[in-house]
């Protein structure tokens, strides 16, 4: 997938781009939806697909105190829109001054002026240019007289309720990992270097991973079973694994939110590595033990639940 900084950073004229445009953080069901339609439009087309989205997060920079955190990193967006079939994405630098493009000169320099698409697909709450001014009435009325036709995706639901970042957001937060893995299509990861830690899990037989977290959500606490998946050295090769995130209450009053990860059969220096964890199901909620052989034991258990839950022999 080719990359740009903004749409006045693209350097050759695209290909018959079709073209969808938003934030797509945690690239979740929702936003599949809209994807694979710029994929197969482009490809029918001898085109390219193409995505303009923005880093940072528009309210980032707008309102930071009310941002969302955001489920995917830049790294990890890019990574899955490649993975989606994506051509092209057009990254565009968001600041404060690009905040104060009007609707209309977002659509008629920014998107048919640099990008020119011939068909432009948006999700069904999609706004856009100063104070979000931009309405899917202007776009759809613009759209023709500048030469490219306009679509709006519907919304994806699941359980009665649309498929968007605020409610996988919310799962996380509750804990409900496996609902949030149907919504987003795949296991939630979070990426980080591993760093030192009090080394409390070598003494008590299982070693772990403190992991210094790039993504800006962690799930709950709680224990989580998943995969752990090395982003350097032998990058892709994945290992089960089992996850304590939380404050260590048996060990401390109170603490920051750490994750600490325990790969199953693993031996080998981890320090300094890259790691990209999955969490796919919860084994438990964290707890406070009355003793560290009775944190021991549920470790042990832990790990003995996770390895039937992988099918790990």
């Amino acid at each position: 997938m080719e990359h740009f900084s903004g749409t006045e950073a693209i350097g050759r004229q695209l290909v018959r781009p079709v073209l969808t445009v938003g934030n797509f953080d945690g690239i979740h069901l929702g936003h599949r939806a809209i994807l694979d339609v710029v994929v197969e439009r482009a490809r029918s087309l001898d085109g390219e697909a193409v995505v303009h989205t923005f880093e940072p997060h528009p309210r980032q920079v707008l309102y930071p105190e009310r941002a969302p955190r955001l489920l995917t990193t830049l790294e990890q967006k890019l990574e899955l829109l490649a993975a989606a079939g994506v051509a092209v994405a057009v990254v565009e630098p968001f600041t404060l001054e690009y905040a104060r493009t009007s609707a209309e000169v977002f659509i008629r320099d920014r998107l048919h002026g640099c990008i020119a698409p011939l068909e432009v697909y948006v999700g069904y709450d999609f706004h856009f240019g100063h104070d979000r001014e931009g309405s899917m009435r202007l776009l759809t009325e613009m759209g023709p007289r500048l030469g490219f036709a306009v679509t709006i995706i519907p919304e994806v639901t699941i359980d009665a309720g649309d498929v968007n970042s605020t409610r996988i957001r919310q799962l996380l937060a509750d804990a409900e990992v496996e609902k949030a893995c149907e919504m987003l299509g795949r296991a939630y990861t979070v990426r980080g270097s591993v760093v030192k830690g009090e080394q409390r899990g070598r003494g008590l037989g299982f070693p772990t991973a403190n992991l210094d977290p790039e993504n800006e959500v962690l799930p709950a606490p709680g224990v989580y079973v998943g995969h752990a998946r090395f982003l350097d050295g032998q990058a892709g090769e994945a290992h089960p694994v089992v996850t304590n995130v939380g404050t260590r209450p048996t060990f401390e009053d109170a603490g920051r939110v750490v994750a600490e990860a325990h790969l199953i059969d693993f031996d080998g220096d981890l320090y300094g590595r890259r790691l990209e964890l999955s969490f796919e199901q919860l084994l438990r909620p964290e707890r406070r033990f009355e003793s560290v052989d009775a944190l021991r034991r549920q470790i042990r258990a832990d790990v003995d639940d996770g390895r039937r839950r992988l099918g790990v022999a």
